[in-house]
């Protein structure tokens, strides 16, 4: 059912690219707020869960970037490539707004 949804709209494959990106952004902002809480609490008690949270946001983080690089959906070592694909995802979006 997902593929027919996806290619009703015109995105193939690309929704689990939106979905990876998406996650991945994600896990970013766990770790700078987690980064942040831990900066701001005086309880060691605290401020141990929180190290344990933002290693594991870390190493979700990690892990998602290797995915991504492994599809070629994140080229994070060449950036021509990366914006190549960038603009591509635009243009698609761009087409999807035209057409709705």
């Amino acid at each position: 059912m997902a593929s027919i949804l996806q290619n009703m709209a015109g995105m193939g494959n690309m929704t689990e690219q939106v979905i990876a990106t998406d996650f991945l952004l994600a896990s970013k902002s766990a770790i700078k707020n987690y980064s942040l809480a831990l900066s701001e609490t005086a309880s060691p008690q605290v401020r141990e869960v929180l190290r344990r949270h933002l290693d594991v946001a870390i190493g979700t983080h990690e892990r998602i970037t290797n995915y991504m690089m492994d599809k070629g959906y994140y080229h994070a070592y060449n950036p021509q490539e990366q914006i190549r694909l960038d603009m591509k995802a635009s243009e698609t979006v761009m087409g999807l707004e035209v057409q709705g």
